[in-house]
């Protein structure tokens, strides 16, 4: 299908960059203002099972009772994130997922992570274009306290990023990774 037939949210997904004057980036706008209606419910709600509805209806897949999120979050689409079971998600947390988040089982994330699966080229010329790249922390991880976790990341099952960690690369498997930029620290 070429680029003029294709959603622009399924652009992203697919990985292609959007300019911001691209004629259908009016329907991101649009789709992050009604997030930001149902956010405003759920950083105001202080019952489990209300907060657990609430992010279902921004992501639009069942959020599984084993899983817990302590607001306030923040989303700025919320239709390309996944979350499994188990999961835990401290307060204050930003979650920017045109480019696609998957948060698999059993996953512990701190206060103030960023998960960030979109930003903007670094040429001046470039940079009113919207870039992308999956997130994608696997089973066990642990993401440590204000750590930023950038687009096209992939975090290795049973890992643990450092708090304050910036993590611009993959992360292996049972590994600990730390600092500006991340860097392996051990082996687990």
């Amino acid at each position: 299908m070429d680029k003029q037939h294709t959603d622009i949210f399924q652009r992203l997904l697919n990985g292609e960059s959007v300019q911001f004057n691209d004629p259908d980036y009016f329907r991101i706008t649009n789709a992050c203002n009604e997030t930001r209606k149902l956010l405003v419910q759920l950083n105001n709600a202080s019952d489990s099972e209300e907060i657990r509805n609430l992010l279902c209806k921004i992501t639009g897949f069942q959020i599984d009772a084993t899983t817990t999120v302590f607001p306030p979050l923040q989303v700025n689409y919320g239709r390309n994130t996944k979350i499994g079971k188990n999961v835990f998600i401290n307060f204050n947390c930003t979650f920017l997922d045109l480019g696609g988040i998957t948060i698999e089982d059993n996953v512990m994330i701190a206060p103030k992570v960023s998960l960030l699966s979109e930003g903007h080229p670094i040429s001046i010329n470039d940079r009113q274009t919207l870039t992308v790249g999956k997130i994608h922390i696997k089973r066990n991880a642990w993401i440590g306290a204000s750590a930023t976790i950038l687009q096209g990341v992939t975090i290795g099952e049973n890992s643990v990023v450092a708090a304050g960690a910036i993590v611009s690369n993959d992360v292996p498997a049972n590994t600990v990774v730390g600092g500006i930029p991340a860097r392996h620290i051990k082996n687990l």
